[in-house]
């Protein structure tokens, strides 16, 4: 070897050396990667003092009680609004050493073993839960009492099964004179004078197209409003319980689950006249293809019931009335080019038993209150502007005002935050109740007089004030979160982030998570959490410790981890809403992309070229469509419980964004049909009893994968029921990234036998 190449030789070991001891400084997704992200759930929960979340009203007392979180422990706590004192809701001391005689352990006052801790109205005694049982403490006697045993909690009813129409029942009439109940499919009364005489009142009704036993009658006793009712084929989807705890075989489970395009039980309202036992027959012709019809109700003078009408297909909702003489008439229209979104935005006040009607509507672009007649006539405009009402908190009919939340009406803050307010009727005199910046939540007493106003923003913990209900002036800071304790485990502050979407007008927000031992001289992979269902918004804007799919835990594995609502969520504009309609698959991506982009030109530590994404859910879907429809941009995708297909999906969340009937829009969101398109790696997490996503939908999309060819991992797991995958599958998870984003091999799973994990 001559001396040049010997020069060139050490160069080139030197620079080799270099790039080894650059690539190990820089090391992430390592065995302390791992533990750190493990404890750092531990180490965070209880670490946030003086932040209450919960508050009751004891109206005799014209307190406000709650209980907080503070450095000594939980602490309970009296807030009178005349005097405006603050104080100690009753001496723990003695309640500790009398559940310290009942337990025949020493507990420390401000370490109760209690939960469910409540006040009756007259502040007079504790209610509490304590070893299984409801237990009372008496704050005169400073004495406890057993009250009862805690029942089992319920098996909740599967949200798939339908009332039964058919189910034996007889309503009594307002004046007690008359039982009303379906004999032979038809409706009957019978006197409650001892007489055995029952009268028929319909005679159309029929096995196939029977009458409903949820009967109204009207409050003078004389009307009486019923459904006829043709029923639906159920839609059963089956699902195999591989690994049962009872027996060693399988078990077999069904679910009535319907899908898009099923066929859907059909409402007749019908009313009959009880002195002259006739049936008045109503004009069916406004309610056809009906989606739903709400339950029928009574004014309170018996002059009509009314109803809600929702047209299959959701681009048509009705309120309509039906007077005495069988006159239907609509009194509200609401009609839609896409959809009217009624399972999160709709809102109906009847004023004085309908005298006026307040009404919710997007009609001019923003989610807002109406005015109108008994009548059905449009007397104003509540509410007006470039922001949206978020929910009505109460109706004064007496002074003929509304307070409500709303979003967006303080421009120089995120539009998503939550703001108070108070509005006439006729539209005049708004009261913001409260403007600071930050996600407010009211608690108000039964008057509305006062409130208790919590507000924060992901970025700053949250202030706990005393506010008068009617200008909503501070009479009195209760609380001022504490965060020093949570800061000191190294646990980092999201960064709330904002960048113009795919118009570059509109302003999408979100937040950016660092993990924390963050060196902003190091490259980090990005990895982005997503839900875009358009039933909502969902970045979190209340502080936090951590959010849900333990977002800072996987940063501490050495990403930055990122969440936004792009195009196609709520609570924006009906424009910003509409980009969904019959197009899921777009997810609001080309926002997400031009987000993430932005944060990378301030941050050139988030590399771009490594991005990664998972959901669940509806988030299932969306993360694998971001290899199908945007590999340029996303590398590495997780999707768990994914809802692959909408036409494989439930009927309610699918139809009312995808429309009905059945059109090609459903084939081109489809992650199924456009599984040959596949790029990037691919991890598939889904549970065998999952009955809120058929897991069919999972299956399907693996073999289109498999019969193109493709790679991709899957994960089943035995027993599991709709979730992003339970401890396994975070773990399967967080080493899919480590692997495909980092490019290291992840640790051995041995590291772990020592350790309790956290459920995520």
């Amino acid at each position: 070897m001559n001396g040049k190449q010997l020069h060139l030789y050490l160069l080139s070991l030197f620079f080799t050396t270099i790039l080894f001891c650059t690539k190990e400084s820089w090391a992430q997704g390592k065995i302390e990667d791992y533990q750190r992200a493990e404890s750092l759930n531990g180490q965070i929960q209880n670490k946030i003092y003086h932040a209450p979340n919960s508050f009751k009203w004891l109206i005799k007392k014209q307190q406000y009680f709650y209980q907080v979180l503070t450095e000594k422990g939980t602490e309970f706590i009296l807030v009178d609004v005349k005097d405006l004192s603050r104080k100690p809701a009753f001496d723990q001391g003695k309640l500790a050493a009398e559940l310290s005689t009942i337990t025949k352990t020493q507990l420390n006052p401000y370490q109760l073993p209690i939960s469910n801790v409540t006040m009756p109205a007259d502040g007079s005694e504790l209610q509490f839960t304590y070893n299984n049982s409801t237990w009372t403490y008496d704050l005169a006697t400073f004495k406890c009492k057993e009250v009862k045993k805690t029942e089992s909690p319920r098996t909740p009813n599967y949200w798939g099964n339908q009332a039964n129409e058919q189910a034996e029942r007889r309503t009594k009439s307002p004046d007690g004179k008359w039982d009303a109940y379906i004999k032979n499919f038809n409706v009957y009364i019978k006197a409650n004078d001892g007489q055995k005489e029952e009268f028929q009142l319909s005679f159309d009704g029929s096995e196939g197209e029977y009458y409903s036993a949820f009967v109204a009658w009207s409050p003078d006793s004389k009307k009486l409003a019923a459904n006829r009712v043709r029923p639906n084929k159920p839609h059963l989807i089956y699902l195999i319980e591989s690994s049962p705890v009872q027996q060693l075989q399988p078990i077999l489970q069904s679910r009535n689950y319907l899908k898009p395009g099923d066929a859907l039980p059909q409402m007749q309202p019908t009313l009959f006249l009880i002195n002259s036992k006739k049936q008045v027959a109503l004009d069916q012709k406004n309610i056809q293809s009906q989606y739903s019809l709400s339950s029928l109700e009574w004014r309170k003078d018996s002059r009509a019931f009314t109803f809600e009408y929702n047209q299959r297909g959701h681009q048509k909702y009705t309120v309509v009335e039906v007077d005495a003489t069988g006159t239907m008439k609509e009194l509200i229209k609401e009609e839609s080019k896409t959809f009217f979104s009624y399972s999160g935005k709709k809102y109906r006040y009847d004023v004085n038993d309908g005298e006026e009607l307040i009404w919710a509507s997007e009609r001019d672009g923003w989610n807002h209150l109406y005015l109108y007649n008994g009548n059905g006539t449009l007397k104003n405009q509540i509410t007006k502007g470039n922001w949206v009402v978020r929910s009505v908190v109460n109706v004064n009919e007496k002074d003929r005002t509304i307070i409500f939340e709303g979003s967006g009406v303080e421009k120089d803050q995120d539009p998503y935050f939550i703001q108070y307010y108070k509005i006439n009727f006729n539209g005049t005199g708004l009261v913001k109740l409260t403007t600071e910046n930050g996600n407010h939540k009211a608690f108000f007493s039964d008057d509305y007089s006062y409130f208790i106003d919590t507000y924060s923003r992901i970025d700053q913990p949250q202030l706990t004030l005393l506010r008068d209900g009617k200008t909503g002036k501070i009479l009195k800071e209760l609380e001022n979160a504490n965060i020093d304790a949570l800061l000191k485990t190294g646990w980092k502050l999201p960064e709330v982030f904002s960048a113009k979407g795919r118009d570059g007008k509109t302003d999408i927000w979100g937040m950016i998570i660092r993990p924390s031992n963050f060196d902003p001289s190091k490259k980090y992979p990005v990895i982005e959490y997503i839900y875009a269902g358009p039933h909502d918004s969902f970045v979190p804007k209340s502080f936090v410790n951590d959010s849900r799919g333990s977002l800072h835990e996987l940063a501490e594995l050495g990403f930055i981890v990122v969440q936004c609502d792009g195009m196609g969520t709520s609570n924006r504009s009906k424009a910003f809403h509409d980009v969904a309609w019959q197009n899921l698959k777009d997810g609001g991506f080309p926002d997400r992309i031009a987000w993430i982009k932005e944060a990378a030109k301030k941050y050139n530590y988030m590399d771009i070229e490594r991005v990664g994404i998972f959901g669940n859910s509806a988030g299932g879907q969306s993360s694998l469509g971001a290899l199908l429809f945007h590999p340029d941009f996303y590398k590495v995708a997780v999707s768990s419980s994914g809802c692959h297909d909408n036409r494989m999906d439930k009927m309610w969340w699918n139809e009312q964004w995808m429309g009905y009937p059945i059109g090609p829009a459903y084939a081109e969101s489809s992650n199924v049909d456009n599984a040959y398109r596949l790029q990037g790696k691919l991890l598939l997490i889904l549970g065998e009893l999952d009955d809120n996503v058929d897991p069919s939908s999972t299956m399907q999309v693996i073999n289109q994968l498999i019969k193109a060819n493709k790679n991709f991992d899957f994960l089943m797991v035995p027993g599991m029921k709709h979730s992003l995958g339970g401890d396994y599958g975070e773990h399967k998870r967080r080493d899919f990234f480590v692997k495909h984003l980092l490019g290291i091999d992840p640790p051995e799973w041995t590291w772990k036998t020592n350790i309790t994990i956290p459920k995520p």
